[in-house]
């Protein structure tokens, strides 16, 4: 009776580390939720809504599209000045890597303690982005943001990294440049650099909360 009880509970056990193995791989490698929680990307999505992310760029090392809607772990400086931004190389600083087995563990896969921003990808490695007359433009050609709302024009930020001399740079190789669709409302790139794709924690597929907005975003 007591070996049927102990070998019934190690089989509870091992279901049950291997369902959170299952689920971590599946969150870390595969999809996961996520909460919209701030307005920076307003009107496309809003604070509370709920959306399912794709991490399958993360294990493919696929490019993201322009246009993507996706999440990136914050920076460790979310402001650069312009003296200590060098425009041949406009990078986001990641410092203060976590350390330790456990920590490690903890922040990149149960991802707890960190933060994360939501964005669209503008710029892609190679292109040349410049943001002028309330625009932006790509290549040379101004680019058409049908998802901005009405009005709203795209300019550096008071305290933005280039503000003041800005006229444009390029994206540097396996980065991407990306803005919040609120511009006067977002910190994003303008302010701390360009992104690298080892940073990108997924893509935005569809939202699924509320159940009146569902569908892809």
């Amino acid at each position: 009776m007591g070996k049927s009880i102990i070998k019934e509970t190690i089989e509870w056990i091992l279901c049950f580390v291997i369902a959170v193995v299952l689920a971590l791989i599946v969150r870390y490698y595969i999809g996961t939720p996520t909460e919209v929680r701030m307005s920076s990307m307003f009107p496309t999505l809003h604070e509370g809504e709920r959306l399912w992310l794709s991490r399958l760029g993360r294990t493919t090392k696929k490019l993201p599209n322009r246009g993507d809607i996706v999440t990136f772990e914050a920076p460790s400086k979310t402001w650069v000045s312009k003296e200590e931004i060098d425009l041949t190389n406009p990078v986001a600083t990641y410092e203060n890597e976590p350390q330790g087995f456990w920590n490690k563990f903890a922040y990149y896969v149960l991802e707890t303690s960190k933060t994360s921003y939501i964005k669209r990808v503008i710029g892609l490695p190679g292109d040349y982005v410049e943001i002028k007359d309330g625009a932006v433009y790509i290549n040379g050609e101004k680019l058409q943001e049908d998802y901005l709302q009405s009005g709203v024009v795209t300019d550096m930020h008071q305290d933005a990294t280039h503000e003041g001399n800005f006229t444009g740079f390029t994206v540097p190789e396996n980065c991407v440049f990306c803005l919040g669709d609120n511009r006067t409302g977002s910190r994003d790139c303008r302010s701390f650099g360009c992104i690298p794709l080892e940073k990108i924690e997924g893509k935005v597929l569809f939202r699924f909360w509320p159940l009146n907005k569902f569908g892809k975003v």
